[in-house]
């Protein structure tokens, strides 16, 4: 698979997960455990540049789902640490924070 197609594949599942568990009634954790080991495999395989170009960005979109899965599974639960292993800024400061302008804006 190409790069663009990789970081397509990558990106589009890290939203899908932000929009899994952004904060509703019940939130079933079970369809999480492969869902974020492909993430961090995905992750890992995206050429250097690529996840230094991508970061900054995925620190918030990433960040924001590590926020709403802290309020249902706890801050040290072993799936919200190894999300953070894939970020490397500062988080946002809620599941809610939507305070960037996109690129086209």
């Amino acid at each position: 698979m190409d790069t663009y197609a990789e970081l397509y594949e990558f990106a589009a599942s890290v939203g899908a997960l932000e929009g899994y568990v952004y904060p509703k009634e019940k939130v079933d954790t079970s369809y999480l455990p492969n869902w974020i080991e492909h993430l961090r495999k995905a992750y890992e395989l995206l050429p250097g540049h690529v996840r230094d170009e991508i970061q900054p960005n995925l620190d918030k979109t990433l960040g924001r789902a590590v926020r709403s899965l802290i309020e249902v599974l706890g801050e040290n639960h072993p799936l919200v640490v190894k999300l953070m292993g894939m970020i490397k800024g500062k988080l946002p400061s809620s599941y809610d924070d939507f305070q960037k302008k996109k690129w086209f804006e």
